[in-house]
């Protein structure tokens, strides 16, 4: 299983603890880069918060 299988499979088995997981990693990449890119940030944490909700709703699991 490839490396990406498996956190697909992680994520998918705990959906509900991906958004505030991905949102925490967010703002510490935020507070890391000190603003300058936020918007970048935002819109890559919305991707994989919709990401994380499709793996959830998978009826392959």
């Amino acid at each position: 299983m490839s490396f990406i299988n498996k956190i697909k499979d992680l994520v998918s088995k705990n959906a509900s603890k991906a958004a505030p997981a991905i949102d925490k990693v967010a703002d510490v990449a935020d507070d890391k880069t000190k603003g300058k890119y936020t918007d970048k940030i935002d819109q890559a944490a919305d991707k994989a918060k919709e990401f994380a909700d499709k793996l959830d709703d998978d009826p392959k699991k």
